[in-house]
């Protein structure tokens, strides 16, 4: 064997003990991450009823990032005990609408480039007809 070979096979033999560490650390933080939401929903499921929940899910599939939001903000102020008892639907609208005013919307626009899309109906020539 010679050195180049040698030195091949050290730089495999550690890429591989590395790419081992981190698929196991990412394993851990993934094992964490689902315990952390394993917790987060239970604590959920116990503080609000069943129709504030289904609304929380329906945000959930729509805009995650703010239903994130929103689950840490009612985690916090149920920890809290700014809140008392069961948090029912028009609890949760009030808190969306607290989340919404907090957070401003994006607005998005379009703009259409005729030139670009070439179906300026302008340059049509309309001969014969």
């Amino acid at each position: 064997m010679d050195g180049l070979e040698w030195t091949r096979e050290k730089y495999a033999a550690t890429g591989a003990r590395q790419a081992g560490k981190s698929a196991e650390e990412q394993k851990a933080a993934q094992e964490q991450a689902r315990q952390q939401d394993e917790a987060i929903n239970g604590f959920l499921s116990q503080c609000m009823d069943q129709n504030a929940r289904a609304r929380l899910n329906a945000l959930k599939l729509h805009k995650p990032e703010r239903a994130l939001m929103v689950e840490e903000m009612i985690v916090r102020v149920k920890k809290a005990g700014q809140i008392p008892g069961i948090i029912d639907e028009p609890t949760l609208i009030r808190i969306l609408e607290d989340v919404n005013s907090q957070c401003p919307l994006k607005t998005f626009s379009v703009k259409f480039d005729r030139r670009r899309a070439a179906i300026d109906s302008d340059d049509e020539d309309d001969y014969g007809l």
